[in-house]
């Protein structure tokens, strides 16, 4: 069984238990959170298609801790004119696991 959300502009597909990353948010480590915009549900019974969205799903998922992604180093450089700059930054992310997958029957 797997769902399939959007959540900042992105689509993930998800699995209960599974570990997923997810934009940063001021939440807890413990405290839960619920994604309502449930693009495709799979299980047993066939594949349901949402237009745009599944009104009846929602995924449940736990807030494990907040994550570093990696290091992105932006350098820009003007050609013949001996002017550099170097910078970066890591953006933080919020790290999720997810609980529950729930249809809820219309």
């Amino acid at each position: 069984m797997y769902a399939i959300i959007q959540d900042g502009g992105r689509q993930f597909k998800v699995e209960e238990g599974q570990q997923l990353d997810v934009d940063y948010r001021e939440v807890s480590a413990g405290d839960e959170l619920t994604f309502d915009q449930v693009l495709a549900y799979r299980d047993q019974h066939g594949l349901e298609v949402g237009r745009p969205t599944l009104e009846s799903a929602t995924v449940t998922a736990e807030v494990l801790s907040v994550a570093q992604g990696p290091k992105l180093v932006v350098q820009k450089i003007r050609r013949r004119k001996n002017s550099r700059r170097k910078t970066g930054h890591r953006q933080l992310y919020t790290r999720v696991m997810i609980n529950e997958i729930e249809l809820a029957d219309v």
